[in-house]
C-alpha cells in the first residue's frame, strides 16, 4: 500500500507536469499570434514597417482571418512587401503591403494556382 507521503509526491509531480505542458503550449501559441517566424523573417531588417502594422493594414484593407503571411521581394512598390493571405466570405485573397512605406499594393482573390 503507498504511503501518503509518495501520494503526495505522486500529486504534485502531476500538477507540476501539467504546469509545464500548459506554459509550453501558451508560449507557442504566443509565439505563432507574434509572427516571430515566418517565410521571409530573414528580410525583417531591410523592412521600415512592422509586421503587426503591416498585419493591421492588411485586416483593414480586407477584413478576415489572416491565414497565411510572408515577407518577400517582388516588383511594385519598393520591391519588398508583405504578403497575406485572408480568408474573407469564404474566398481567399492576397493582400500585399509594402514593407517600406505601407501602402497596399494588391488586394485580390487568390485564382487557382495560389503562390
Amino acid at each position: 500500500m503507498p504511503s501518503v507521503e509518495n501520494i503526495l509526491v505522486e500529486n504534485m509531480m502531476r500538477k507540476l507536469l501539467c504546469f509545464t505542458a500548459a506554459v509550453s503550449l501558451g508560449a507557442t501559441g504566443a509565439m505563432a499570434a507574434s509572427g516571430g517566424h515566418f517565410a521571409g523573417s530573414n528580410l525583417l531588417p531591410l523592412a521600415k514597417v512592422t509586421l503587426a502594422q503591416a498585419r493591421a493594414t492588411a485586416i483593414a484593407s480586407r477584413p478576415g482571418q489572416i491565414t497565411d503571411q510572408e515577407l518577400e521581394r517582388e516588383g511594385g512598390g519598393t520591391g519588398l512587401r508583405y504578403s497575406f493571405d485572408i480568408k474573407s466570405a469564404g474566398k481567399t485573397f492576397e493582400v500585399g503591403v509594402d514593407a517600406r512605406t505601407g501602402k497596399v499594393l494588391e488586394n485580390k482573390g487568390e485564382g487557382a494556382n495560389p503562390d
